[in-house]
């Protein structure tokens, strides 16, 4: 019986794995490890040795700018592939966090070679989704100098719940973003009030609801154009993708 990997099923939502394929994944995952919320799981410039998939809970990826605010850079959820960026320095060029409590899967980053090497699908599969999140990242980038405020929350929360769907098929129109107003701001670039003012005025205008923390998104066909949103998680193109051996 093939051990269950939570990377294996965020990968084979694009394409079947092998039952090699999907062994080789679990072994990343054999030594499961628990974090606190708010614990540090990397620090900028430390010397990487490991990387990561995470199997339970939130985690964010960030940087600290001259003036002391914070930059989040990417939230991380169950199935994840964590510290790709890690994968072509010796040391972090950004921070990991718990943004709840978590449970991490570390792997020694060398691990990654016999992994590629035998696996040739696999390594086309984690250059399909570190494009897919590079393409990601233009677009908040992007956002983030040329739309208002009340456009970026919108394409954020679509963003999060477009991400969460990958590996909950249980999700239809709600979810448990599970992040602060702040933390929200500080991925946006704004502050917490101006995200609260925001969110109230989504609630008011009857394109989103909040209960109990979970957030209802009531129009997502206008939400998408409030946010000039386009889903970079599906429609890809995998047909150039080696097939199974």
């Amino acid at each position: 019986m093939v051990a269950t990997s939570c990377f294996a099923e965020r990968l084979g939502k694009h394409v079947p794995l092998s039952d090699a394929e999907r062994a080789a994944l679990a072994r990343l995952e054999e030594n499961p490890r628990k974090i606190r919320r708010g614990g540090m799981i990397q620090r900028v410039n430390e010397t990487v040795t490991e990387l990561f998939v995470l199997r339970e809970g939130r985690v964010m990826s960030f940087v600290i700018l001259p003036d002391g605010s914070r930059q989040i850079l990417r939230v991380y959820f169950p199935g994840d592939f964590i510290g790709s960026a890690s994968t072509i320095y010796n040391k972090a060029p950004e921070s990991l966090v718990a943004l709840s409590d978590a449970v991490i899967c570390p792997f020694d980053k060398h691990a990654l070679r016999r992994l590629l090497e035998e696996y040739p699908r696999v390594a086309a599969l984690l250059f399909l989704l570190s494009n897919a999140e590079r393409v990601a990242m233009t677009d908040r980038l992007a956002s983030l100098g040329r739309t208002s405020a009340k456009a970026r929350v919108a394409s954020f929360l679509l963003d999060m719940f477009d991400r969460l769907r990958l590996t909950d098929d249980s999700i239809t129109d709600s979810f448990d973003l599970k992040l602060t107003q702040e933390e929200i701001g500080d991925a946006i670039g704004l502050t917490s009030v101006h995200v609260n003012r925001m969110i109230r005025q989504m609630e008011q205008e009857g394109l989103i609801s909040r209960a109990n923390g979970r957030i209802t998104l009531l129009d997502m066909a206008l939400l998408e154009e409030i946010g000039h949103y386009t889903n970079r998680h599906k429609d890809m193109d995998l047909d150039w993708l080696p097939t199974i051996s």
